[in-house]
């Protein structure tokens, strides 16, 4: 059963876990990946119901592959689950995190605070327990360390609130553990990087599917940063969709215009399937080659260095290449011919 809530939640499953036998209702971050299954383990291994909330957004790579871990830990556990986008509220606290950003433009502590201020307020609203996480004390050296699990917690409204099942008897107690309805004895005591003590625990409780890892995040990822901190800089408003093609096709920045050169035929497709009003569709005829999308400052020399941009991925050799114009409302072709100037520039202006 899928049913839409409000603000594009979306729940798929029954309303409560068949696991439950004691009336208790908790609510999960669940991503999928190890830590998280684990979590979710424990606290149904403790007879309460678990609901589980995944959280998305276009910097996120869980889902690589086709694969929606979530959606297969919430399946194998038969416990239902939430999807809640972050929204473009989310692209504020990326723009500006109070508490700065990781190796990139990673903001992990204000996103955590913002999802976590999310799932509190679904918590609330569906009159669940207590929420718990598969956060790993000292696990992340930015976001999990003892400090940062404390601002995370009070910030978030959470201040003895939150449940750290794996890690839970190093944290102080939580108001689900001092009340009973928690077994803290049960609940771990995990810190560190390493993955050995949740890899026993996935064994013992029959959990084998878990993606590796590493990754998660394109935010955290140095060129894709790259690319966003330009969209900050050249646009005050934004829509997601802005952001979504970031992950689309080679990305140039001239004169105040973006050009997006694509890959392949898939991305070539998109790139004129997701033109908006006011931008350039550039197509290379006759030979091999890629599209491109014109948008910002659109004038005589920026539809050139974009028709260059696109001629210089052509299989043209020293060829002219002929690059069809497409701005909306008119068809034109204009001729190129790229020499080593040309390709020098297009490697220079490359995000």
């Amino acid at each position: 059963m899928t049913e839409q809530l409000h603000d594009n939640t979306f729940v798929t499953g029954e309303a409560l876990s068949p696991q439950a036998s004691r009336g208790i209702t908790a609510i999960a971050l669940l991503s999928g990946g190890l830590d998280s299954q684990v979590a979710v383990k424990m606290i149904l291994e403790q007879g309460i119901a678990v609901t589980a909330i995944k959280f998305t957004s276009p910097f996120c790579t869980c889902d690589s592959g086709g694969v929606c871990h979530s959606a297969v830990a919430a399946k194998a556990f038969n416990i239902p689950l939430v999807t809640i986008p972050k929204g473009l509220e989310y692209l504020d606290v990326v723009r500006s995190p109070e508490h700065g950003y990781g190796r990139a433009m990673n903001p992990c502590i204000d996103c955590r605070i913002f999802i976590l201020k999310k799932a509190a307020a679904y918590a609330a609203s569906v009159g669940a327990a207590f929420l718990f996480t598969g956060e790993v004390l000292d696990q992340r050296p930015m976001s999990q360390h003892r400090r940062a699990l404390d601002v995370i917690e009070e910030e978030s409204g959470l201040r003895g609130k939150l449940l750290r099942p794996l890690s839970a008897r190093l944290l102080p107690p939580t108001e689900a553990e001092l009340s009973g309805m928690v077994d803290r004895n049960r609940l771990g005591a995990i810190h560190g990087r390493s993955r050995g003590e949740q890899m026993a625990l996935a064994k013992s409780f029959s959990i084998a599917d878990y993606p590796c890892s590493a990754g998660g995040c394109l935010l955290t990822e140095k060129a894709f940063a790259l690319r966003l901190k330009d969209l900050f800089e050249h646009n005050n408003s934004l829509e997601m969709r802005d952001v979504t093609m970031l992950k689309v096709g080679r990305h140039f920045r001239y004169q105040g215009a973006k050009v997006i050169v694509g890959k392949n035929k898939l991305q070539n497709e998109h790139l004129l399937t997701a033109r908006r009003t006011g931008e350039v569709y550039l197509e290379t005829l006759g030979i091999p080659g890629p599209s491109a999308l014109l948008s910002g400052d659109v004038n005589d020399t920026t539809i050139l260095f974009a028709a260059e941009a696109a001629a210089s991925y052509a299989d043209a050799g020293n060829e002219a290449v002929e690059v069809l114009i497409d701005d909306g409302i008119a068809k034109n072709t204009l001729y190129v011919i790229v020499d080593e100037h040309i390709c020098a520039m297009v490697k220079r202006l490359k995000l």
